[in-house]
């Protein structure tokens, strides 16, 4: 039985008048891996700062080792005093040494001779990330990881905390890479922390059975029922319904998307009458563009359609905040044309929520940001009432003339979609639209876009929502490339590395002689007997996973076997975790044998 390096014993903490939250208990062991799940505003940060012991108790005990070391990545790191990031990286007597600072910081594309003062909000994060993984303590506090980096540095940072011999809690909206790294989750949650044993794969499963039993118990109290009404239909309990009904009709789109890229060539876009049905909203034929000698895109063609999901991503610095501009009409291509169909209106959305802080401090109200200061609103033609309408983006009514600037990060990010949602649009641009959002807001937003009737251009590296909402993903490279696939980032990512393995085997010197003929290339038509084999006894197999599942299901449905026998809730769920695991590699298998046959088929 691992040994707990920390604990907090019936800790308690007050936020103005009241209690944050209230007899909470917590331990953390040595191998932990934790991922701490919240909508935004619940404490978790401060619960963080509890933990590192930068926040006393108000009551409770907080105990740990000795000699343990906790380091908490900040969201917002103080760089005030210091000339360089790399002077933050390295103060203090336990600053860690140049060369893990330095290997870290190339790794994740952090510039540590950039100029503190002037170095912008994920620059300052990135630095303070560098700092945190360098100094490898005992126990990693990490609030947003993952924000401001690319793929190809969260890949590297998944990696590192994979090997990583300490404990680490993290807060993130990157739901891969919490289920990739985390074993157990704790669920903040109206000032009461549950902890499940199991990773954030399976932690939509847990919460759903947490979440009906409340309503189950709710329903026998009406006032409790009222106070929790908003919360049990937003929340969690009607989760798999809309992802699965999402999830239908992206297929449904990127079959769609598919037939047109490999169809005929689509009319050019006329820019001389245009009336609001024109299929064919932009349109970038062989644009080229580059600053100061360095190309950032050398040859793009591009047609962007009514009713496209489009995912933009590439590394840090690869230019695709550039290609929006582009393909807005902001920059003119250095060579090429770039068509915009006239009824074009986009609302754009960025990663510095600029529309929504600037508005900050000059005390403007809920009901002023979302309805000049009124009580309606229109929203798809449609009037409605503020309030309502907050309900709707997950906001208790209340706030509704609570000052902007009183929010939280990802409260005001919210309330910003919440805004322009409410915009007339045709297409809706997107940069970094997840960071600082919680789980069930990223829900919403998925939720909200399935119903957008425009066309979307994101910009993002969190893999899961790309495949989650995109039909389509441009790939720019940085050196002025851009590759398309239709799909989701995993669809591109295994493009990716079927192209790799391509060109492996092209380059792989044949047996014999050079004057050996090459062998025939086998007739194409069928699958191979062991795929055609395979195929066949696929159905079989995700019969008896689907049975599996149920039967473990049905063992976890009872609400007391964790208090009852937590071992056997523990193997129970730990076995029903891997077999979805399976049934989900099974699945993907047998789409995979299904699309080869047709191909060789047709």
């Amino acid at each position: 039985m691992p040994e707990p390096i920390l604990t907090l014993e019936n800790a308690g903490l007050r936020q103005g008048g009241s209690w944050l939250f209230r007899g909470l208990d917590l331990t953390i062991d040595a191998r932990d891996r934790l991922a701490l799940i919240g909508r935004n505003g619940v404490g978790k940060t401060t619960l963080l700062k509890l933990i590192a012991g930068e926040i006393e108790l108000d009551e409770g005990r907080r105990a740990l080792s000795p000699t343990l070391r906790i380091v908490r990545l900040e969201q917002d790191p103080d760089l005030a005093g210091f000339t360089t990031l790399g002077d933050y990286a390295r103060a203090g007597h336990d600053a860690p040494p140049d060369h893990r600072l330095e290997s870290v910081a190339s790794r994740l594309g952090a510039d540590l001779d950039r100029e503190a003062g002037t170095a912008s909000g994920g620059e300052r994060r990135r630095a303070a990330l560098v700092r945190a993984l360098a100094e490898q303590p005992d126990l990693l506090l990490l609030d947003e990881p993952t924000n401001h980096l690319d793929i190809a540095a969260i890949e590297w940072l998944e990696n590192w905390l994979d090997r990583y011999s300490g404990a680490f809690l993290s807060i993130s909206h990157d739901r891969a890479f919490l289920t990739r790294l985390t074993k157990n989750c704790l669920w903040l949650d109206r000032g009461t922390l549950r902890r499940a044993e199991v990773g954030f794969g399976g932690f939509e499963d847990w919460s759903d059975r947490v979440a009906a039993e409340e309503a189950k118990n709710a329903a026998k109290l009406d006032t409790k029922l009222k106070a929790e009404e908003h919360w049990l239909l937003r929340g969690v309990t009607a989760r798999r319904s809309r992802n699965e009904g999402r999830l239908a009709k992206l297929i449904e789109l990127r079959a769609t998307r598919k037939a047109m890229t490999t169809g005929d060539a689509v009319a050019k876009i006329a820019t001389t009458a245009d009336d609001g049905k024109t299929k064919v909203l932009i349109d970038a034929q062989h644009a080229a563009l580059a600053f100061d000698g360095r190309p950032i895109l050398r040859d793009l063609s591009l047609r962007v359609r009514r009713g496209d999901r489009i995912g933009i991503i590439g590394p840090n610095g690869a230019g695709k905040s550039t290609l929006i501009r582009l393909l807005l009409g902001q920059l003119a291509p250095d060579s090429g044309t770039v068509k915009r169909a006239q009824s074009l209106n986009p609302t754009i959305i960025d990663q510095r929520r600029q529309r929504l802080d600037a508005e900050n401090g000059v005390g403007k109200t809920v009901r002023d940001v979302l309805a000049d200061g009124g009580e309606w609103l229109e929203v798809n033609g449609v009037r409605k009432h503020v309030a309502g309408y907050l309900k709707e983006f997950l906001f208790d009514p209340s706030v509704i003339d609570a000052p902007v600037d009183s929010f939280s990060g990802g409260e005001r990010s919210r309330l910003l979609l919440a805004r322009e949602f409410a915009t007339p649009s045709n297409l809706l641009v997107l940069d970094e639209p997840t960071n600082d959002l919680d789980m069930e807001t990223l829900d919403l937003l998925e939720e909200v876009l399935d119903g957008y009737a425009g066309t979307v251009l994101l910009v993002s590296h969190d893999r899961e929502f790309l495949d989650r909402v995109v039909t389509m993903v441009v790939a720019l490279d940085g050196e002025g490339n851009a590759e398309t696939s239709v799909g989701g980032w995993s669809d591109w990512a295994a493009f990716q590395k079927e192209k790799t393995a391509a060109a492996r085997d092209a380059n792989r010197p044949r047996a014999g002689n050079a004057n050996t003929p090459a062998s025939p290339k086998k007739a194409a038509g069928k699958l191979s007997y062991n795929d055609a084999r395979e195929l066949a006894e696929l159905p079989k197999k995700l019969e008896l996973l689907a049975a599996a599942i149920a039967r473990h299901e049905a063992v976890l449905a009872d609400p007391a076997l964790y208090t009852r026998d937590n071992k056997r809730f523990t193997t129970v769920t730990a076995e029903l975790e891997r077999v979805r695991a399976d049934l989900a590699a099974a699945e993907e298998r047998w789409l995979e044998l299904a699309e080869k046959e047709a191909a060789l088929a047709g």
